[in-house]
């Protein structure tokens, strides 16, 4: 199988971070974050790998290279201009001959990947969207109220629960036939798009650890986590 990492963004809610080098390439302890999911993937034994790249893409083409020295085989797909999450899938459709993971390149997360896949094909699903539950602590009495505002019920200060997708996704080729008519668009406008076309598309639940690195505070959270880690292991 293969992945394709999405990593052409500008990770602009990371600045002043990414201000003189791209998101993925930001250190997590003593390695860049996207080697830290090449890693996870070459576990799984994905070793086929192509990386989307944009903003910045000499430079992680010249980390990363072919892929060798990290044990696997790597391609890149560069894009001129900002694509979105789903937009770059086109570059790459003559790459991709099955079903094919998609995920973006700056996720850190105990994903099962091998598990996950399992479920994609046991399912026959179009896509598998990795999901993981998020708990919400409201601090407020939630009042609901019908269409004449009659009142319904209250909840005083609830604990709402949600499944949030982890940016890790699961295709199978013939979406390429589905994509959305325009040049930029997201992989939530994909899924959507799939979904109105009655394509079987299913959430794979991930109760362990998941950590979207898109703002400073989640950034500062993922090297307290591994760097932490690799402390105790000396």
């Amino acid at each position: 199988m293969k992945a394709v990492i999405l990593a052409g963004g500008k990770g602009r809610r990371l600045k002043p971070y990414t201000t003189h080098f791209p998101k993925p390439l930001m250190p997590i302890g003593d390695k860049p974050i996207l080697e830290l999911v090449i890693e996870k993937l070459r576990e799984a034994e994905i070793k086929q790998i192509i990386i989307t790249t944009g903003h910045m893409s000499g430079m992680i083409e010249s980390f990363f290279g072919n892929g060798k020295k990290f044990g696997v085989y790597i391609t890149y797909s560069t894009e001129g201009k900002l694509l979105g999450t789903g937009g770059p899938l086109r570059l790459i459709e003559d790459k991709i001959g099955e079903d094919f993971l998609v995920m973006n390149g700056d996720v850190l997360t105990d994903l099962d990947f091998s598990d996950f896949i399992d479920f994609h094909f046991k399912n026959k699903n179009t896509a598998t969207i990795a999901a993981s539950s998020r708990k919400v602590d409201v601090d407020f009495g939630l009042v609901r109220l019908d269409e004449k505002n009659n009142f319904l019920s209250w909840k005083e200060k609830p604990v709402l629960e949600y499944s949030v997708s982890m940016g890790i996704y699961l295709f199978s080729p013939g979406i390429f036939h589905d994509l959305p008519e325009k040049e930029s668009f997201g992989i939530p406008e994909l899924i959507l798009h799939l979904h109105k076309k009655k394509q079987k598309i299913m959430g794979y639940i991930h109760r362990g650890y998941w950590l979207d690195i898109g703002r400073p505070d989640d950034y500062r959270k993922a090297c307290k986590d591994f760097v932490g880690d690799n402390d105790e292991e000396k």
